[in-house]
């Protein structure tokens, strides 16, 4: 069994574009049936309920049980499994792509599914979708880690497996795929949309064929009979701006509200579940998913039995009950509650304008669709993902204007009022900005174990803060690793140190240190490896095994980044970057263009430096076989290789007289 597993492990690593196609097909398929797993476990948590329900005869006084309870289950699970099993997931995806490589722990997938199921299913309020998005990616990031796929791979895998979580939650593939693209890489770098668009549709089935079409949401379609309702549909915008701009200051208000420390930690998911429950035994539409009340909303063709300023009231509401269920530990996104309160919303507001429009028919499910849109947008940033989405819901493009009209305005007013995202603002609290382009770096040629210093002193827990500071005075350090029996521990540093502000002689280490320390591998580029340093506010990161993230191998300082540097510019590709990659690119004309190594060649076997590359041409790659490489000064040209560089029409030709193959007098190739 394991010859066959190290055999499969080593085809698709090395097999090209097709296994690599391969392998995003399989975690389709896996988070298809992550997906199954946690709509299977939220219906039996709820029937749970029911079945307790019929039992007690509590009424919807039920929930002030059964929503502490979850919550307190899901509080309990972040505790023992660690960071991420609380909360939505997609903000840790992001920043899992963006600042650490792709890696999501595995145990993460089965524990979110659980942590969610118990949330949501006892009446808790959020959405599955930012849950399914991590379980996605660390399915992903897990897969590609196992297949030993190289980094760029792995990161479109975590954000594969991502986007395949949103595509299977609404059997939307099409929106998975833009998801994935527009929130979790913020990149259409056409070298990731091929996994992406594998993984969603293979999820979405997989899910759609385990579930059943009755498990989601669905909408009529509608159309735009009158062009005038345009007006309606942009003022609608305005209010769904306002509505998701109070979500977002709900979410951020209430996570940063302080609880008094001297109440021990279980009591606040406790406190928040009964505060949840409190507001759903009054307004029941505020609880749980909200897909059926959603559901309702957009099949609505007149008033029905809702009162619009009750429509505003729940929309309101939903914002502070999703937002408490995350204070109190929950599992729960806010991607379904942003549509919630847009489809309440949008359906309240044509309820309202309808007796003074008298110019046309309007149907409050259409407007319920587009508010809908409108509020994903303002809150996710992710306008095309909203339209394509209620694409996919309705199986028509009937509201193609009103809906790009809305979600376009949604966004550009939305940035102005509130610059961050439900997403990038829980990063912003913790001082984490991500990196917001793929620019080719000078340091992505260098890895971290080219530059990293070797572990000269670490710190023991039990070692007195007085030996600490004796210790950081002689090695100049401001900080350095904590470990215990060869285990990395945990970092202290200076700053710890003069936080605790006590004159204690009694202090330990392993009283004032990190005990959970952000680390790095070897293969990382120095580019990433600086970003989490950068967004983190961090002078030192732990360099750790890749099979191993408690063995220290080396440490990643400031000094190390300025080695790096030296180290690219020493190559004949790093002087080419640093000194003519802005140059070249502000051309006309410029563009990447490839030329394979013919036979006869008069490059092969050179070196890369010793090449007289065309002048206005970076040299950016070299594809051998099923492999790219990176090159240096010191990297030979191979029969077979072929040359990416890029620049204007002119260095292409210069490239081409350059790899023509030389002839003798008989006219054969001068080299084998």
């Amino acid at each position: 069994m394991t010859s066959l597993l190290s055999h499969t492990r080593s085809v698709l690593a090395s097999r090209g574009h097709a296994a690599f196609l391969a392998a995003s097909l399989l975690v389709g398929i896996l988070v298809g049936f992550g997906a199954a797993l946690l709509v299977w476990a939220l219906e039996l948590v709820s029937d749970s309920v029911l079945e307790a329900d019929a039992l007690l005869g509590f009424g919807k006084w039920m929930f002030l049980i059964s929503i502490p309870i979850g919550l307190l289950a899901a509080w309990l699970l972040n505790r023992w499994v660690g960071p991420g099993v609380s909360g939505g997931g997609v903000a840790e995806t992001m920043v899992s792509v963006n600042l650490e490589a792709g890696y999501l722990s595995t145990k993460l997938a089965p524990s979110k599914i659980v942590a969610t199921a118990a949330t949501l299913g006892t009446g808790g309020s959020g959405g599955r979708e930012g849950p399914i998005v991590l379980i996605g990616g660390a399915i992903g990031s897990s897969f590609a880690r196992y297949t030993g796929f190289g980094l760029d791979r792995v990161k479109s895998l975590v954000a594969a497996g991502a986007g395949a979580g949103i595509g299977a939650s609404f059997n939307a593939p099409i929106a998975g795929m833009m998801f994935a693209l527009e929130v979790i890489l913020s990149s259409f770098a056409i070298r990731h949309v091929s996994a992406i668009v594998v993984t969603s549709v293979a999820a979405a089935v997989t899910t759609h064929t385990l579930v059943g079409e009755e498990r989601f949401l669905r909408s009529p379609a509608y159309g735009l009979d009158d062009p005038r309702q345009l007006i309606l549909y942009a003022v609608l915008a305005l209010i769904a701006v306002l509505f998701g701009t109070l979500f977002l200051r709900v979410l951020d208000r209430v996570s940063m509200t302080k609880i008094v420390s001297a109440v021990p930690g279980w009591v606040v998911p406790v406190l928040m579940g009964v505060s949840v429950a409190l507001i759903g035994v009054a307004y029941p539409e505020t609880l749980g998913t909200g897909q059926a009340f959603l559901t309702e909303l957009l099949s609505l063709t007149d008033h029905g039995e809702f009162i619009w300023w009750s429509l505003f009231v729940i929309a309101a509401l939903k914002a502070v009950t999703a937002a408490l269920t995350r204070k109190g530990g929950g599992s729960a996104g806010t991607f379904m509650p942003a549509l919630v309160i847009g489809g309440a919303v949008g359906a309240g507001f044509a309820i309202l304008i309808d007796p003074l429009w008298n110019l046309s028919e309007i149907e409050p499910g259409a407007f319920a669709l587009v508010g809908m849109a409108a509020a994903l947008a303002a809150t996710a940033r992710a306008p095309l993902t909203a339209v394509i989405l209620v694409f996919e819901l309705t199986g028509g493009y009937g509201l193609v204007l009103p809906l790009m009209l809305a979600s376009a305005l949604a966004t550009f007013i939305g940035e102005r009022i509130h610059p961050d995202s439900a997403y990038t603002m829980a990063l912003a609290r913790k001082g984490i900005r991500l990196p917001e382009t793929e620019d080719i770096d000078l340091l992505d040629t260098v890895k971290v174990s080219e530059v990293m210093a070797q572990v000269d002193e670490t710190a023991a827990p039990d070692m007195t803060i007085a030996e600490l500071n004796e210790r950081l005075d002689r090695t100049r350090h401001h900080g350095m690793p904590v470990v215990e029996d060869d285990r990395l521990v945990g970092i202290i540093t200076v700053t710890d140190v003069e936080r605790a502000g006590s004159e204690d002689d009694s202090r330990t280490v392993g009283d004032e240190m990190t005990v959970t320390p952000v680390t790095i591998t070897p293969d990382l580029p120095v580019s990433a490896a600086l970003a989490r340093m950068a967004s983190l506010g961090l002078g030192r990161l732990p360099v750790v095994a890749d099979d191993d993230r408690r063995h220290l191998v080396g440490m990643f300082r400031r000094e190390s980044v300025v080695k790096a540097y030296h180290h690219a510019l020493g190559t004949s590709t790093g002087r080419h970057l640093y000194r003519d990659r802005m140059s070249v690119r502000t051309q006309p004309g410029a563009a990447f263009f490839e030329a394979p190594v013919r036979r006869g060649s008069p490059i092969i076997g050179s070196l890369v430096k010793d090449v007289r590359w065309p002048e206005g041409a970076v040299l950016v790659s070299i594809r051998r076989g099923s492999s790219v490489l990176i090159p240096h000064g010191s990297t030979a040209i191979e029969l077979g290789d072929a040359i990416t560089l890029f620049g204007t029409g002119g260095s292409r030709e210069e490239l081409g007289f350059l790899m023509e193959p030389a002839q003798d007098a008989t006219g054969e190739w001068n080299q084998p």
